[in-house]
This record gives C-alpha cells, sequence and structure tokens, in this order.
C-alpha cells in the first residue's frame, strides 16, 4: 500500500484527487493538508510514499517549499501552469500534471511511484502486439485464477468486487472494476457503463442502448454513449 498526502489550496483539487485514488486499489490518502506550512509539520513527523503537490499556494510555493525539504516523498505536481514544468522536473519530480487532468493522467502518474517502489502495482499493459502479455492472475474464492485476454468478454461490477466474464466461465475477482478499467488497454477494452467494461473485439453488435457478446446483452449507460460512438468514427 502506496501513503499520499495532498498538498493544495483548493478544496475542490483534493476531492478531485480523492475521488480518482478512491478507484486504486493500492494507494491510501494520510492527509489533507491546506498550504505548505501545514505539509511541513506533518511531514516532520510522518512518512508517506508520495505527495500531490499544487505550486501556487500562499505564502509558500509548492516548489519552494520542495526546496525545504532533505528526503522528500516521491512528488507529483499537479498545477495549472506548465511554465514550471523544467524547474519542477529539476528537483526529480516523479510527475508533472496539469489540471484539469483526467483519471487516466492521474494513474499514469501514480504507476511512476509504483515503478519506484519495491512493491510494483501488478499492472500488465497489454499492446496489439502477438509478443506482449495477455495473461494476468486475478484472485477469488481464495485461489489466483490465470486469465487469458483473449477469453475475456466484458467485466461488470458487483458491489465491491467484479464479475469477469469469460468464454466458458465466470469469476468474481476482489478487485473493483476500476481497477480492471485503470489496466487494461484502452485500445482493447471499454467502459461502457458505471458497471460495464467491454472487450471490444467482442461485441457483435450495437443496438439501441445495448450491446450483444455473445449471448450477453450488455447495458450503455447515458455518460458513456459517446465513448461507444466513436467506435464508429475511428
Amino acid at each position: 500500500m502506496l501513503k499520499f498526502i495532498i498538498i493544495d489550496d483548493e478544496p475542490l483539487a483534493h476531492e478531485i484527487i480523492e475521488e480518482f485514488c478512491s478507484m486504486l486499489p493500492h494507494v491510501q490518502l494520510e492527509k489533507n493538508c491546506y498550504n505548505a506550512m501545514e505539509a511541513m509539520q506533518y511531514l516532520n513527523e510522518n512518512t508517506v510514499d508520495f505527495m500531490f503537490l499544487d505550486i501556487n499556494m500562499p505564502k509558500l510555493r509548492g516548489l519552494d517549499f520542495l526546496k525545504t525539504l532533505t528526503k522528500p516523498p516521491k512528488t507529483i505536481i499537479t498545477t495549472a501552469y506548465k511554465e514550471h514544468a523544467l524547474e519542477g522536473f529539476e528537483l526529480n519530480v516523479i510527475d508533472y500534471i496539469l489540471k484539469p487532468f483526467s483519471f487516466n493522467r492521474l494513474v499514469k502518474a501514480v504507476n511512476k511511484v509504483s515503478d519506484t517502489q519495491a512493491t510494483k502495482t501488478v499492472i500488465k499493459e497489454v499492446s496489439n502486439s502477438n509478443e506482449a502479455t495477455t495473461r494476468f492472475f486475478v484472485k477469488g474464492d481464495k485461489k489466483h485464477h490465470q486469465i487469458d485476454l483473449v477469453d475475456l468478454l466484458y467485466i461488470e461490477a458487483y458491489g465491491n468486487y467484479t464479475k469477469l466474464f469469460l468464454k466458458d466461465e465466470m469469476i468474481i475477482s476482489h478487485e473493483k472494476i476500476s481497477h480492471y478499467e485503470a489496466i487494461l488497454n484502452g485500445d482493447n477494452f471499454l467502459r461502457v457503463h458505471k458497471s460495464f467494461v467491454v472487450a471490444i473485439n467482442k461485441i457483435k453488435f450495437i443496438e439501441g442502448n445495448r450491446i450483444l457478446i455473445n449471448k450477453h446483452k450488455v447495458p450503455i449507460g447515458q455518460t458513456y454513449k459517446s465513448n461507444v460512438n466513436k467506435l464508429f468514427n475511428s
């Protein structure tokens, strides 16, 4: 588990980062800091793996605060101003993301933190290459099931769990659907509903607000229709 803090003077920024990070099972928020002085006091007494740091804050700028730390946590800069990027990377920040940012962009930044830790998140990119890794393990019913992505039809949210529908079986996983949306390649899998992610190449047809995969009917959520429409225009 990667522990982190958020340092930003805007409450809305905290809300967005918290919401996105709540979808990642391997990170844990330890403290909300609304100015650099508050963060400094917290870090003097506590240790975290990484922090989200805003640049423009009252009294002490984010980058100036970073310079005061002798052993700073891994740092992800979050700002609306791209002109400070060079200065940030000179301070060895892990990533520099511009507001407003998407969930996928935040995941990419957090993955960079994971890559520097001894305990890496088990995330495997799946590309169109025949040589790419196309298998991963899923923990469910006290077993670790090896899943071949060729057999994966779609994923359905099931409370705090998920159902993975394969060609010949269904497996219940202990991970949330957001976990799988983050690790599966967006060229091959698509979120079409708050409760469903589908394998694009397994779609038989799309009719109205439903998708047919094998003999399964998957609904299309209103807020995800634009995602599905991109399939027709690609």
